[in-house]
C-alpha cells in the first residue's frame, strides 16, 4: 500500500510540474510572439505597414516617398505612437518594374504589413493582387495605375492621373487653339490623350496631337519638333505665312509634356529647338514639373516661366502644409530626399494622415488589415487638415466616372511659373469629376 501511494504521488507532482511547465511554455511564447502573423495584435504590437516606391532607375524615380514615410513614423513613436502602439514602416524599391511592384507586395504579405500606405507604383496589376489577397488595404497611392481607382481595397486620397490630365486640358483650353501632348509611349500613357482631351473639350476646344515618347529617352529633338509642328507653330510656317503671322499663330499653340523625371529632359531638347518665332505656351502637371526643377534650371530665367502647371493640392507655400515641414524640419534630418514641394511626399503625408486618423477610431482593439479597410468602408469622412476635402470611400459616396469607380477626390488647382514660382492662379480648387463622368472616353 505504501509503495502504491508513493506512485500515485509521484506521478500526480509529475503531471503538476508539466502543466505548470506547458502553462509557462505557452504564456512565454504568446508574450514573445503576440498573435498570429498578419496582425498587429494587442496594444503592445507595432503598427507594421509598407511605403513603396522606384529609386534609382532610368525613368521616374519617387525617393521621397519612402524617406517621408521614415520621418513619419520617427514623428508618430516619437510622440507615444498611434494609441500607444509603436508604427514600423518597411520600405521597398519597386525599381519601376512590374516585377518589382509584385515583389514589395509579396514582401508587404510576408511582413505582415495591416496597410500599404503612399507608395508610388505604375503596375498595379502586379501589386494589387497579392495586396487583395491578403486583405490588406492600399491607402493613398500616387494614382498611376489605373487599378488604384479599381480595386475595393484602394482608397486614393487624389484624383492621380486622371484629374490632372482633365484638369490640364481644362487648363489649356482658356488660351490654347491647337495642343500637342508629349507622353510616354507605355500603357499607362496611352490613357493621357483621352483624359487630355476631356478637359479641352469641356472648354469648346479641339482635341490634342497625341506625341508618343520613350520615357527613358536621353534626347527629344525629333519629338520637340513633332510637338512644335503639332502645336502650330512649325518651322515652315515663317516663310509661308509670315514673321508676324506665324507669331500670332505660335502663340497660340500649347505644347505640354507629361514624361515624369524625363520632362526635364524634353524641355531642354525643346527649348534647343523651339526659335523666337516659334514660341509657344508650355504646360504640364505636378510630379512631372516641380518647384525644385523650376529652382535649378534657372528660376524666372529658365525654361519654365510662364508654364501652365496643373496640381492636385494646394501651393506648396500654402500654411496648410506648416505640420508637414515642420515634421520634415524635425525628423528627417537633412534628409535631401524629401522636398516639401514635391507631390509625392506631399500624398505621402496625406495617406498617412489618413491612415493614423482611420487607427485612433479603432481604439487599442487588434489591429489587421481586414479591419482597416472595414474602418475605411465605414467612414463618413476622413479629415487632411484641409489639404483635401474630407475623403470617404462609402459606396454612396463613389462618383460614377466610367473606368476609375474609386475616385473621390476630383479636385485639381490651376499653377503657372511667375518670377520663378509656382503659385496659383487665383481661382482657388476645381473639382474635375463631372468632367470626367461626361467623357464617353473614360467608359
Amino acid at each position: 500500500m505504501t509503495g502504491r501511494r508513493r506512485t500515485t504521488a509521484f506521478r500526480s507532482t509529475t503531471s503538476a510540474a508539466i502543466t505548470a511547465l506547458c502553462t509557462a511554455v505557452c504564456a512565454s511564447l504568446i508574450t514573445a510572439c503576440g498573435a498570429l502573423p498578419g496582425k498587429a495584435g494587442g496594444s503592445g504590437e507595432p503598427l507594421t505597414v509598407m511605403t513603396w516606391a522606384p529609386d534609382g532607375t532610368k525613368a521616374t524615380n519617387m525617393p521621397g516617398m519612402p524617406a517621408m514615410a521614415k520621418a513619419y513614423e520617427r514623428w508618430v513613436n516619437a510622440n507615444g505612437g498611434i494609441n500607444g502602439r509603436d508604427l514600423k514602416v518597411l520600405t521597398c524599391n519597386e525599381h519601376n518594374t512590374a516585377q518589382g511592384a509584385a515583389a514589395c507586395a509579396r514582401k508587404a504579405v510576408q511582413a505582415g504589413a495591416v496597410a500599404v500606405v503612399g507608395s508610388y507604383s505604375q503596375h498595379g496589376l502586379a501589386f494589387m493582387a497579392p495586396l487583395e489577397t491578403a486583405g490588406i488595404p492600399f491607402i493613398g497611392g500616387y494614382g498611376v495605375s489605373a487599378e488604384e481607382f479599381q480595386s475595393v481595397l484602394s482608397y486614393p486620397v487624389n484624383g492621380g492621373q486622371p484629374v490632372l490630365l482633365a484638369g490640364a486640358g481644362r487648363q489649356l483650353a482658356r488660351t490654347c487653339d491647337k495642343v500637342a501632348l508629349v507622353r510616354p509611349d507605355t500603357l499607362p500613357g496611352d490613357t493621357m490623350p483621352i483624359l487630355l482631351n476631356a478637359g479641352l473639350k469641356s472648354g469648346n476646344q479641339h482635341a490634342a496631337a497625341d506625341v508618343r515618347a520613350a520615357e527613358d529617352a536621353t534626347d527629344y529633338s525629333a519629338k520637340a519638333r513633332e510637338a512644335l509642328d503639332e502645336a502650330g507653330a512649325g518651322a515652315s510656317l515663317p516663310g509661308r505665312i509670315g514673321t508676324s503671322a506665324a507669331k500670332d499663330r505660335a502663340a497660340k499653340g500649347c505644347v505640354t509634356a507629361v514624361l515624369g523625371e524625363r520632362t526635364e529632359t524634353f524641355f531642354d531638347s525643346f527649348r534647343r529647338i523651339e526659335s523666337d518665332d516659334q514660341r509657344v505656351r508650355i504646360s504640364s502637371v505636378l510630379g512631372s514639373v516641380s518647384q525644385s526643377l523650376v529652382d535649378r534650371t534657372g528660376g524666372k530665367e529658365g525654361p519654365f516661366e510662364g508654364a501652365y502647371v496643373t496640381g492636385w493640392y494646394p501651393v506648396a507655400t500654402d500654411p496648410l502644409w506648416d505640420p508637414m515641414r515642420k515634421v520634415i524640419t524635425r525628423h528627417a534630418f537633412g534628409d535631401d530626399r524629401i522636398d516639401p514641394a514635391d507631390t509625392g511626399v506631399q500624398t505621402t503625408w496625406i495617406a498617412y494622415t489618413v491612415f493614423t486618423e482611420i487607427i485612433k477610431g479603432l481604439g487599442d482593439s487588434e489591429i489587421t488589415g481586414r479591419k482597416v479597410a472595414k474602418a475605411l468602408n465605414r467612414s463618413g469622412g476622413v479629415k487632411t487638415g484641409g489639404l483635401t476635402p474630407d475623403l470617404s470611400w462609402r459606396f454612396k459616396d463613389l462618383r460614377a466616372v466610367g473606368g476609375f469607380p474609386r475616385l473621390v477626390n476630383g479636385r485639381v488647382t490651376f499653377q503657372e511659373v511667375r518670377e520663378g514660382r509656382l503659385v496659383g492662379q487665383g481661382e482657388g480648387a476645381r473639382d474635375m469629376t463631372d468632367t470626367l463622368e461626361a467623357s464617353r472616353a473614360t467608359g
